[in-house]
């Protein structure tokens, strides 16, 4: 009977524990879009390969219709993710087009893109995420690329008839999210429990871990602290599994993960080098038009 308990003490050590809960924050970006920052410039050393996650969602037209105007981006990946309205969007590129409720644009700036966003209600009802990624100094230059992830590319996955899993990158019971061949490794997932279901999934040990909560309230440790509800981060110690209970409500939460780059953070503005000389060059070759480089 001894093993046993070994067993159960080793298992529950595998389950990550919570670092910290953050309370997302009023920020104003772009043209004048209020919006709720999850974490940002602060937050980095804590949850490297990922820079920020923005929350745009409002019921106000007044609070996003001015967007984000044309603006520059290097280093980095921008990821778009709707839940109600779209965003019509542009970019150095050529590419063009609308992302519409449930659809993404997962974006690789690399040595430089010039695009614009501009958020629209339906019912006057708007809301989205935008996650940024870091490149790591081998790519930062790369070549830009620009991906649109359609509704019917993104599978979902059924567990336990209460729990409901959108992979957008990374893969549950199987099933593969269709954002793959990306730079760095990342799991990208939007889950929905029924109230006092346990959801566990596995998560690379070493990789950093964070659950964005949409709606609903719930627990995200194996001791249960909390509940933990709407518009906060919970980031997660390192381990193999996460365990997480919702509460008596219906909770929905992004799940995300990636692989630590582990290099210097160089951030002014939309730009992310690894040196402020980087930075410097970058913002000259966009003073003199000179930043779009394919």
């Amino acid at each position: 009977m001894e093993w046993k308990k070994n067993l159960k003490r080793r298992s529950e050590n595998m389950i990550r524990k919570i670092d910290s809960i953050l309370k997302a924050r009023p920020t104003i970006e772009g043209a004048g879009v209020h919006l709720k920052r999850a974490f940002g410039y602060n937050e980095v050393p804590l949850l490297d390969p990922f820079l920020l996650l923005d929350d745009f969602r409002s019921d106000d037209p007044k609070d996003y219709i001015a967007g984000f105007p044309w603006h520059p981006h290097r280093g980095i990946e921008t990821v778009t993710y709707m839940l109600e309205g779209f965003v019509e969007h542009g970019d150095s590129m050529g590419n063009k087009g609308v992302i519409r409720p449930g659809e993404l644009q997962w974006m690789t700036a690399g040595s430089g893109v010039i695009h614009q966003e501009m958020p629209k209600g339906a019912n006057g009802r708007m809301g989205g995420f935008q996650l940024w990624v870091n490149l790591p100094s081998t790519h930062k230059m790369m070549g830009p690329r620009y991906r649109e992830v359609t509704n019917e590319q993104i599978q979902e996955v059924l567990i336990d008839k209460g729990i409901k899993i959108r992979v957008i990158s990374g893969e549950v019971n199987r099933k593969k999210g269709p954002v793959r061949d990306i730079v760095v490794d990342i799991e990208y997932l939007d889950v929905t429990m029924q109230p006092g279901k346990e959801f566990e999934h596995p998560v690379k040990r070493g990789y950093r871990t964070f659950a964005y909560v949409l709606e609903g309230s719930g627990y995200f440790d194996p001791e249960k602290t909390g509940p933990t509800g709407k518009e906060h981060l919970v980031i997660f110690k390192d381990g193999d599994n996460i365990k997480i209970t919702s509460a008596d409500n219906v909770l929905r939460f992004l799940l995300i993960s990636g692989k630590p780059i582990g290099e210097p953070v160089a951030w002014y503005g939309p730009i992310v080098m690894n040196t402020d000389e980087e930075l410097q060059i970058a913002f000259d070759e966009y003073r003199n038009g000179t930043f779009i480089k394919q």
